[in-house]
């Protein structure tokens, strides 16, 4: 009976969010009402309490939106959007896919979508956007590469497999490679077939971010909105001694762009604080009421349940093993826990499957992965709706068939 009621309380809210309700106020009641359901209240306001201080997010998030405050104030924006925009037009048909791989790039070096979110979509969006891309495409291209994490060692679940199979951490990586890479091949060509599809590829006006014929572009003003994000791949990569942080990135970035416009000083400071501010009301408000959500799906024992489920048919652990994560990441906005627990239960059996070690805990990431890039209560989905001005579910409208398709032919290169 507590399933039942938990399935239905939960199709209720999808629902009103599709019908674009305001997401924090139907996250939010729709999972203290699970909890009371489910004879816990306590569990709703607990998780509302331990999101109001997820350092990592917070960090992100409101930093990120401080700095694109700042280059609003500076103006550095306009003169980047002026810069690329004369190149634009030349290489239209591939600026959607090149967002998505432009993405997934930045998501190798920096294993956290929601970052990654923060930091490409505050640049790429608003740059789409100005070429007349329509907000939710811009968003959902930004979203579609946030699964470039997979490629890089420092994941979580890379370690976890890598030790079950005895392996090193770089040939489970090997193995994963031609998969994801041909997972986001087709997600690139997807998200960009659904933007002519739907004719949001062009003719969108973006108040604030026009092109203006006659603006003289600052090449070193321009770049400043790039700093962070170069600081951040390069310390990542080749220059480990710069490596750093997203909000010291974003701090070094502001400091950076004062000294070049020589704006005023509190002007400048004031903006990054508003935008603090803004991020947290409007951003981190819609993350903090999921993870109400989904404590209240927890409380109501759907998570396990569906865990169980997925454990307990041997027939089908293969495509549990794809499936299985894939849904529960989309459901609660994160393939972490389908993917540790089917990798630390299932995983270590494999071969009693008639499958590798690393096979099967590679296609449980990948399906965990790519079912939170589709999930419209993922942190990172909010971060660039947020960024968009749109609502989440905008973004997994378009996106959801790009993840599809990534998921379908990543699983049969990973399968045979």
């Amino acid at each position: 009976m507590m399933l039942t009621i938990g399935v239905i309380l939960v199709i209720i809210t999808i629902y009103f969010l599709v019908k674009r309700y305001d997401a924090r106020l139907v996250l939010l009641v729709s999972g203290i009402l699970m909890a009371c359901v489910a004879g816990t209240p306590m569990a709703a306001l607990n998780a509302f309490a331990k999101e109001m201080t997820n350092a990592g997010l917070i960090q992100a998030v409101c930093s990120v939106m401080g700095f694109a405050m700042v280059m609003r104030f500076t103006e550095c924006d306009k003169h980047l959007i002026n810069l690329m925009a004369s190149g634009l037009g030349k290489v239209r048909p591939l600026l959607i896919p090149g967002v998505v791989v432009a993405t997934y790039a930045v998501n190798v070096a920096l294993p956290s979508a929601a970052g990654t979110a923060a930091a490409a979509g505050a640049i790429f969006v608003p740059l789409m956007m100005s070429a007349g891309v329509h907000p939710a495409i811009a968003a959902a291209a930004v979203k579609c590469g946030t699964y470039g994490s997979m490629l890089n060692p420092g994941l979580a679940h890379n370690p976890v497999v890598a030790k079950i199979a005895g392996v090193g951490v770089m040939e489970v990586i090997a193995f994963q490679f031609k998969a994801n890479v041909a997972s986001l091949i087709v997600a690139a060509i997807l998200i960009t077939v659904i933007a002519y599809y739907k004719k949001e590829h062009k003719g969108y006006h973006a108040e604030g971010l026009e092109v203006d014929n006659t603006f003289k572009v600052n090449l070193l003003y321009a770049l400043m909105p790039m700093f962070p994000i170069l600081l951040l791949l390069l310390g990542a990569t080749l220059v480990p001694s710069l490596k750093t942080d997203v909000p010291q990135a974003m701090i070094i970035g502001c400091a950076l762009a004062l000294l070049v416009t020589r704006k005023n000083p509190i002007g400048l400071s004031n903006a990054f604080f508003d935008g603090m501010g803004k991020a947290y009301g409007e951003i981190i408000g819609i993350i903090i009421a999921a993870g109400v959500f989904v404590s209240g799906l927890t409380a109501m024992g759907l998570v396990k349940a569906f865990i169980d489920a997925m454990l307990n048919n041997p027939a089908i652990v293969k495509v549990c093993a794809a499936v299985g994560p894939f849904v529960l990441g989309f459901v609660v906005g994160s393939g972490d826990a389908a993917t540790m627990a089917f990798n630390q239960a299932v995983t270590p059996h494999a071969a009693d499957f008639g499958m590798g070690t690393v096979q099967m805990g590679s296609m449980a990431t990948l399906g965990g992965t790519l079912g939170r890039t589709m999930s419209p209560i993922a942190g990172a989905t909010i971060i660039v709706a947020g960024i968009a001005g749109i609502n989440p579910m905008e973004v997994t409208k378009r996106n959801w068939l790009p993840m599809v398709g990534a998921m379908i032919i990543g699983m049969a290169l990973l399968m045979y």
